[in-house]
């Protein structure tokens, strides 16, 4: 049986389509302004496909993803592992907006950081959010959820925004600190009864100018239950290349400069990687060019 000529055009696509075929794709190691090292990447198999789906890179944007809505990311803290993200929703000295509140998803790999400090405001007198300690049998007393004895909700409301637009008493305010949204960690400030809620990690040194104050919420982050970085990932940063990780497996990966993922470093990428690139491809170019070769001289001319 003779082969037809129609498979020479097919093998001339293939040859254009081998450079394409040969390259990985790169990860970035930026988002904006903002640095991404892991566990976040730029995209699917880069960081850490724990993480991937929960932080994303869009036209030069990171941005925190939970079932309360998509967040900007202002900034990575990654000495500390934390990452701090702002809500547009939120209230703050400056401006009071209606808001559904925020949750995190309960298999997200974040927790609330311990300076994160979460205010409700224009609460109902009779919403279920202004708690009050609970009396045992033993004499003791349970700890407040949400506490309304605290200088926070008297500052707050000396904001403009908030005591012109709302215009309730103090005794409609209180303050989750340390952060306790329940197993779910979420905050329904429709169920609370609440009309909005403002967040912030940090005073400032200005405590009674909130004004001063660092708006946004705080969000801790663990690599692992022991929180121990990869030493796979650090072998692979040594070498200058991106910890990623195989889409099909979720197996790790080291993204190297030149394109190319391997399984441990960039080091031997780095030294043979124009040696064995061209040569992996010459083999490749050969074998097709000689597959036409063999059907040129089977082709009736």
């Amino acid at each position: 049986m003779k082969l037809s000529y129609p498979s020479l055009p097919l093998l001339t696509i293939f040859l254009f389509l081998l450079p394409s075929l040969i390259k990985s794709q790169m990860c970035q190691r930026n988002c904006g302004k903002e640095t991404l090292k892991y566990p976040f990447g730029s995209g699917p198999g880069c960081g850490d496909p724990r993480f991937q789906p929960h932080i994303t890179c869009s036209q030069q944007k990171l941005t925190f993803t939970t079932h309360t809505g998509s967040y900007p990311i202002t900034s990575i803290d990654y000495a500390n592992q934390v990452i701090y993200i702002s809500d547009p929703t939120m209230s703050t000295c400056s401006c009071t907006l209606p808001s559904k509140g925020f949750g995190l998803d309960w298999n997200a790999p974040f927790t609330f950081d311990d300076s994160t400090i979460f205010a409700l405001v224009d609460c109902s007198m009779n919403s279920s959010s202004i708690c009050k300690s609970r009396s045992y049998d033993d004499g003791s007393n349970s700890k407040l959820q949400c506490d309304q004895n605290t200088q926070i909700c008297d500052v707050m409301y000396s904001c403009r925004p908030i005591s012109t637009n709302i215009n309730l008493p103090i005794s409609t305010c209180c303050v989750y600190t340390p952060v306790n949204l329940g197993p779910a960690f979420d905050m329904d400030l429709q169920k609370l009864q609440c009309s909005s809620y403002t967040g912030f990690y940090n005073y400032n040194d200005q405590q009674v100018d909130p004004e001063k104050w660092n708006y946004g919420i705080a969000l801790k982050y663990k690599f692992s239950v022991t929180n121990d970085y990869p030493s796979s990932c650090a072998a692979c940063e040594r070498s200058f290349g991106f910890c990623g990780y195989s889409e099909a497996y979720n197996s790790f990966l080291c993204n190297c400069p030149n394109g190319i993922n391997t399984t441990t470093d960039c080091f031997f990428t780095s030294s043979y990687n124009n040696g064995f690139r061209n040569g992996f491809a010459w083999l490749i170019y050969g074998v097709a060019w000689s597959l036409i070769r063999l059907i040129l001289r089977k082709e009736p001319w």
